[in-house]
């Protein structure tokens, strides 16, 4: 590798950003999205790749809290705005960036790495693991009904506008966080980017709505989404595009999911990022017309095998030696016995016999619950070597809910 590698300067930040949109095929964003992201950026924790005086590298990280099975609040480095110049491909600069990135989050004390993937083939090899699957639907309103628990009825629906409601709606998320793995506890300056709506980004949809659920003046949930008119010979079609909705209380969230449905002039409710779990796949008469799908969403890799294995509680008690291989962050590598259960869990190195061998990326997959070791045996990517041990780490390692990240970084 013949560029330099060092960290980002401020005075940098316009062309360093701008080499990461040529990256991504060049689009320009909107100057309000491109001030959010700068507003965001940790320069101390951002690198630059120079050759010369030509950029031809990009990498950040964020500083997050991530919720984890038990609902800790674990610190987490997230990997962000990663990109290398066509021009200096294959050349060991990614690599170089992944050995810095996650050298720094070992330094801050961050147990684990996330990172969200334009191409998932590529970070295998740095020890990721797809640890949650995001769920899209096109739910066909016309022909679904909805069949809406007790209580929606007596749930106030109110449309307010989507900047003023802001503190409302982040209190109702800050209480979702802890109870579903993956979930980021929001860091101060990442509020107004919830609600970021640039006009030249609403590809021909309203601006951004948000409506409130309230029961005797406390609120209880709320949706953000547009609407995207459209019509056809036979009548009106619109489109209802949600950008998220959070209501832990079952009455408010079947009224708000109720109250997407019917909206006029439209014919479905889009969704793009939800959870695999989500609870209105019960509500639904037909869950074959809503074009369910799933696919990759964050992925996770323990930096620090022994504080992240101990991060996290399990559903069933476990004591199992796990015989990790991590070729990438080495000091993972070797024999680790965890001991837990759903009070707290304890994970050092061992000499004693292995009951089970994996990767760090398996691992990692394995981690907030959402992917079963069971299930990565069976791909023989974990191997048992003692018997029973695989039954009673699966268990232990399963959570109670989908693992979800609900946005992106």
């Amino acid at each position: 590798m013949t560029a330099e590698l060092r960290v980002l300067r401020p005075e940098e930040w316009d062309d360093w950003y701008g080499r990461l949109l040529l990256a991504f095929g060049g689009g320009a964003e909107q100057p309000e999205e491109v001030e959010a992201w700068r507003s965001v950026t940790e320069f101390d924790r951002s690198l630059l790749a120079a050759d010369g005086d030509d950029i031809v590298g990009t990498a950040g990280t964020f500083s997050f809290r991530m919720a984890v099975p038990g609902g800790a609040l674990v610190p987490t480095g997230g990997l962000t705005m990663v990109s290398v110049a066509a021009t200096h491909r294959r050349q060991g600069l990614l690599t170089a960036m992944m050995r810095r990135q996650l050298d720094d989050v070992r330094a801050a004390g961050e147990p684990l790495a996330v990172l969200t993937a334009s191409e998932p083939a590529i970070y295998g090899r740095f020890g990721y693991g797809t640890a949650t699957r995001q769920l899209s639907a096109a739910i066909d309103t016309t022909r679904v009904r909805w069949a809406v628990p007790p209580g929606a009825d007596d749930v106030r629906l109110r449309l307010v506008d989507p900047v003023k409601s802001l503190p409302d709606c982040e209190q109702v998320y800050a209480a979702a966080v802890p109870g579903r793995p993956g979930m980021l506890e929001r860091r101060p300056g990442w509020e107004p980017i919830q609600v970021l709506d640039p006009p030249g980004d609403r590809e021909g949809a309203s601006a951004l709505q948000c409506v409130l659920a309230e029961r005797d003046g406390r609120v209880l949930g709320y949706a953000r989404y547009s609407v995207k008119a459209q019509w056809d010979d036979a009548g009106p079609t619109g489109e209802v595009r949600l950008r998220d909705l959070e209501a832990p209380d079952p009455a408010a969230y079947g009224a708000l999911w109720r109250y997407l449905a019917g909206i006029d002039l439209t014919s479905s409710v889009v969704a793009r990022n939800r959870p695999e779990d989500d609870a209105w796949q019960h509500l639904v008469s037909d869950v074959r017309r809503c074009a369910v799908r799933l696919r990759d969403s964050l992925h996770l890799r323990p930096v620090e095998v022994g504080a992240a294995l101990a991060a996290r509680t399990y559903r069933t008690p476990l004591d199992v030696v796990l015989d990790v291989t991590d070729p990438f962050c080495p000091w993972n590598t070797g024999r680790w016995r965890l001991s837990g259960d759903s009070g707290g869990a304890v994970c050092e190195p061992t000499r004693d016999p292995a009951g089970l061998a994996l990767s760090v990326a398996d691992l990692g997959a394995a981690y907030l619950g959402g992917t079963s070791l069971r299930s990565l045996a069976a791909a023989g990517r974990v191997r048992e070597l003692r018997p029973g041990a695989l039954d009673g780490a699966s268990r232990a390692f399963g959570a109670d809910v989908a693992p979800w990240l609900p946005h992106g970084f």
